[in-house]
């Protein structure tokens, strides 16, 4: 073996050619059978090495033969006198831990291999499983959103009948109206041909200002055509009335209906939206957000209360139509047969004309002087309701600038009832001025209706015939038909 160079951790050689000895490769000597042979006291020439990293050299493996045996003597005789060979023999490995080594590396590549292939197939499994969730929980939102446009579908539908329901009734209720405001204005007529023959039966002097059969009729007729009126006054003003609440629900529904035509439509849109549709955008932290103003249940039952409040309007909207048909009936029957009871008593009255007047005109004169006592007692009236419109705007103003204080300083305290009494108890003495200052408007009119009676019977008793006779027949002649009474035409 010639030497050829060595390092610190390894020595370099190559076989001598020789005739005795065979050639043996740099590896086979170097590599698969080299052991260290190092004598007794190599400790000695390298204290900073321990025992525990290399074995005696003495152990040649069984597997060598006679030949490379005596070559690697050669070579360890010819290189044990460099030290630098030495060391490099000592630092060598055994082939069982170059085995173990290379062992140890497959089984870490094995199990790395075997790590990333489980987590390949985890990691796909886990890709698909949540793909088919995705798309479970996507058509199963699809399916919810179709039954939710059902739902809405069905109601919108409820909505239209009910709409067009109430739409007629609206229709019939304001024709009936119509009808009961021409009723009412055709008792205009009848009403003040009534009045005007008490005004000019006033216009009798003497005895013929009696209170006779003619005047009690005409009075009752009055109070009739009154009577009528006002309770067609009431029946007007529930029909307004209902046809109000008949629009709010109609406008009710018809809301209702807007919202479901928007919901629908956006539902719609919704349920027709796919993972490739156009305008699908991120919203981050949107399903945090819950803007919902209701439940299906509440939202099944708004609309449902809704179709009820209508139904119970229109019910009550065709039971008010029905009123108003009896109503307008009725009227007409009364006014009808309460006219012909003032004709046959004027008839009779004509012939009845009376005597002469007694005393009147002292009743003149106390009439006279009640007159201006009466409106003497009105302007008294007057200038104190007049006197209480300053006290009402003080205390009122009070209150109303008391009202903008701010925050928990707009407190309910006894300056505050104390205010609120007070504007009350004006506004009952004010209410109770006008009402006696209407009592003695009313009263001063009696009173010069009487004067005038008076003071007819007193200068004129031959023209009682004919107010009766000439003034009030003929224009008794002229009542409305029925029909017209009734409102159709």
């Amino acid at each position: 073996m010639e030497l050829i160079g060595s390092t610190q951790t390894a020595t370099y050689s190559r076989p001598k050619t020789s005739n005795f000895l065979p050639a043996i490769s740099t590896m086979a000597s170097s590599y698969r059978n080299f052991q260290p042979a190092l004598s007794g006291n190599q400790n000695a020439n390298m204290p900073w090495r321990t025992n525990t990293y290399f074995r005696s050299g003495s152990a040649i493996p069984s597997i060598m033969s006679t030949s490379q045996r005596d070559n690697l003597e050669l070579v360890r005789a010819k290189t044990m006198f460099y030290p630098s060979n030495r060391t490099a023999l000592s630092t060598r490995y055994m082939p069982d831990d170059w085995f173990k080594s290379n062992f140890n590396n497959y089984r870490e590549s094995e199990s790395s291999r075997n790590n990333a292939e489980r987590l390949r197939r985890d990691t796909i499994r886990l890709i698909q499983d949540r793909d088919q969730l995705t798309r479970r929980t996507q058509e199963n939102t699809s399916r919810n959103l179709g039954e939710r446009l059902n739902d809405i579908s069905f109601w919108r539908s409820e909505l239209h009948h009910e709409i067009d329901n109430m739409v007629t009734e609206i229709a019939a209720l304001t024709e009936v109206k119509r009808r009961l405001e021409r009723a009412l204005a055709e008792t205009e007529g009848p009403l003040q041909m009534s009045q005007e023959c008490l005004f000019h039966r006033e216009k009798r002097m003497s005895i013929d200002l009696v209170h006779d059969d003619v005047e009690k009729d005409l009075i009752k007729e009055v109070e009739v055509i009154k009577s009528c009126q006002e309770r067609m006054r009431r029946s007007l003003d529930k029909a307004i009335a209902q046809l109000a609440s008949n629009r709010a629900a109609q406008h009710e529904l018809e809301r209702d209906l807007n919202d479901k035509i928007t919901a629908q439509r956006i539902d719609d849109r919704c349920h027709q939206l796919r993972n490739t549709s156009d305008g699908i955008s991120y919203y981050r932290g949107i399903e945090r957000l819950d803007p919902s103003l209701s439940l299906p249940d509440s939202w099944s039952k708004f609309t449902d209360n809704n179709i009820l409040h209508s139904q119970s309007e229109r019910a009550a909207s065709h039971k008010l139509r029905d009123e108003i048909e009896v109503l307008l009936n009725t009227t007409s029957n009364e006014m009808w047969n309460q006219f012909n009871s003032v004709n046959v008593a004027f008839t009779n009255r004509v012939s009845e004309m009376g005597e002469a007047k007694n005393s009147l005109q002292t009743h003149l004169a106390k009439t006279l002087q009640e007159i201006f006592q009466t409106e003497m007692l009105i302007e008294a009236l007057k200038k104190a309701i007049r006197d209480k419109e300053s006290p009402l705007k003080v205390a009122q103003t009070r209150l109303e600038e008391r009202t903008r204080r701010p925050n928990v300083e707009l407190c309910r305290d006894n300056p505050h009832h104390r205010l609120v009494i007070e504007v009350r108890e004006i506004e009952d003495t004010v209410y109770k001025l006008r009402e006696r200052l209407m009592e003695a408007e009313n009263t001063l009119q009696n009173l010069v209706k009487t004067k005038v009676a008076l003071e007819h019977d007193i200068s004129v008793k031959a023209n009682s015939l004919f107010l009766d006779q000439e003034k009030c027949m003929s224009m008794r002649k002229s009542f409305p038909s029925t029909p017209r009474l009734v409102g159709y035409t």
